[in-house]
């Protein structure tokens, strides 16, 4: 143990202690005075450091953490071909649970087909904003045919799913507006709503109740309010209340916002998304915003909703305005998976069926897959970080490829592996992983849950 800290410059294991204390609760280590930035001087050059921006050491101290204790970084991991299913990384054939391609269309002969079609007819960059440059028949097609999905008057894509979030909330609401959101909204709905500059308040993680009595004591403060939440969450595996959602959001008079990144093409019988599995027609839903690269195996985002809302944000959203318009083979590869998943519903049967036999297989096995209904997410929970790239990595050597969810991006209690469902997993492979992870899992476990007290000499 002493020799594994001894590996650790001296920065390090100062800044490992106050990570460690300051996760566990206890009060912070007395300031360096050396390293303290005093009284202000003339020469500021040492900002112009990029080693010195905010978490930066902590990056580097936690990797070397790591290394230290001979634990391999998980995550920018090299793909040699399509990562579906099945990937290729090293040279080695691997099971993988850590690409999104739910459906498994990014191999699909079709999309592909319609991709280099596009190509040859477009080129490959729209080359500038379709709002000054002009658009493809390609980008009015796709949108139109998500509008149809959704029972929308008109869609708007952007170049990307974060930008899709941010742009559209930043341009709807200002500062005498508010956003709600689920506190386990993803990070560019928190994003875009920093930008709107309107008042921003999270609710409990699907705590309707908590909402509504939110509502019910300011919602007079604020001219227009933005309820905001997921369809599938991405961390967890579990859905929203879309009833209870719309129901609060009639009776307070607040738009409804439903980010369905995650959930077309996995919830309902076909695909449709969480307006289906709640039965729930979704013109009810005032904005429907979603993303391309998960079932439809491309690339953006989207916004669906009345004609006046896209209208605006044709002409408003920065992050379409101001930015290149999609490339028309992504477009043309979104359309074709789109097609796909409605004339293929048998896809998400078989997604579902892998992703409810994964779990069951997981439970059996005596593993904790937390709130997960079983929908394309499955989590499997660790208690803490380091157990969790450890597994992750002693699966990886076994051919496993899933990625940790870990610190900061998670309380440290809640640490993960979190795996992604295809509908091309075969199910012998997911009964085999489910009995791999709890035997690795009962290794790594000897070590206490608070390993890097133990091994770095924290708190």
């Amino acid at each position: 143990m002493d020799q594994d800290r001894r590996r650790l410059s001296e920065a390090d294991r100062r800044l490992l202690d106050s990570l460690v204390r300051k996760r566990l609760g206890a009060p912070a280590a007395a300031p360096d005075s050396a390293s303290s930035p005093g009284k202000p001087s003339a020469d500021h050059s040492r900002w112009l450091d990029f080693t010195r921006l905010p978490g930066y050491a902590e990056q580097r101290m936690l990797r070397s953490a790591a290394s230290a204790m001979g634990l391999r970084d998980p995550y920018f991991l090299l793909h040699e071909g399509d990562a579906g299913a099945v990937t290729v990384i090293d040279g080695r054939r691997m099971l993988n649970f850590s690409s999104y391609d739910y459906l498994g269309l990014n191999h699909h002969h079709e999309v592909r087909a319609a991709a280099k079609a596009a190509i040859d007819r477009y080129g490959v960059s729209a080359s500038a904003s379709r709002l000054v440059a002009g658009e493809r028949p390609v980008h009015r097609a796709l949108e139109k045919a998500l509008a149809a999905h959704y029972g929308q008057e008109a869609c708007l894509t952007f170049v990307g799913g974060h930008a899709a979030n941010v742009s559209t909330i930043g341009a709807l609401l200002g500062p005498r507006d508010l956003v709600v959101h689920d506190s386990l909204a993803h990070n560019s709905i928190v994003m875009g709503a920093h930008l709107s500059r309107a008042e921003r308040r999270p609710f409990p993680h699907n705590d309707l109740g908590a909402l509504d009595s939110m509502l019910e004591s300011i919602r007079d403060q604020y001219e227009r309010v933005l309820i905001v939440a997921e369809g599938l969450y991405s961390m967890d595996g579990d859905l929203c209340d879309l009833p209870g959602l719309i129901a609060i959001k009639e009776r307070r008079q607040a738009w409804l916002m439903i980010d369905a990144a995650h959930d077309l093409g996995v919830l309902g019988r076909r695909g449709a998304g969480v307006f289906e599995h709640y039965g729930v027609e979704p013109r009810r839903v005032d904005i429907w915003m979603g993303t391309l690269s998960k079932t439809l195996s491309a690339c953006g985002g989207y916004v669906a909703g009345a004609a006046p809302l896209v209208d605006y944000l044709k002409h408003s959203a920065g992050g379409f305005v101001y930015s290149v318009g999609m490339p028309p083979p992504v477009a043309a590869a979104a359309l074709a998976a789109l097609e796909i998943m409605h004339r293929e519903p048998e896809r998400v049967e078989r997604l579902r069926a892998n992703a409810r036999a994964f779990a069951a297989a997981c439970r059996r096995a005596g593993l904790d897959v937390g709130s997960s209904v079983s929908e394309a997410i499955v989590p499997v929970m660790t208690g803490d970080s380091v157990r969790a790239v450890a597994l992750s990595q002693r699966l990886f050597e076994r051919g496993i490829n899933v990625q940790p969810i870990i610190a900061p991006a998670i309380p440290e209690r809640q640490a993960r592996l979190r795996f992604f469902l295809s509908s091309e997993h075969a199910p012998a492979d997911l009964a085999a992983t489910a009995r791999a992870i709890a035997d690795e899992l009962a290794e790594v476990s000897g070590a206490a849950p608070s390993a890097l007290v133990r091994r770095f000499g924290g708190a």
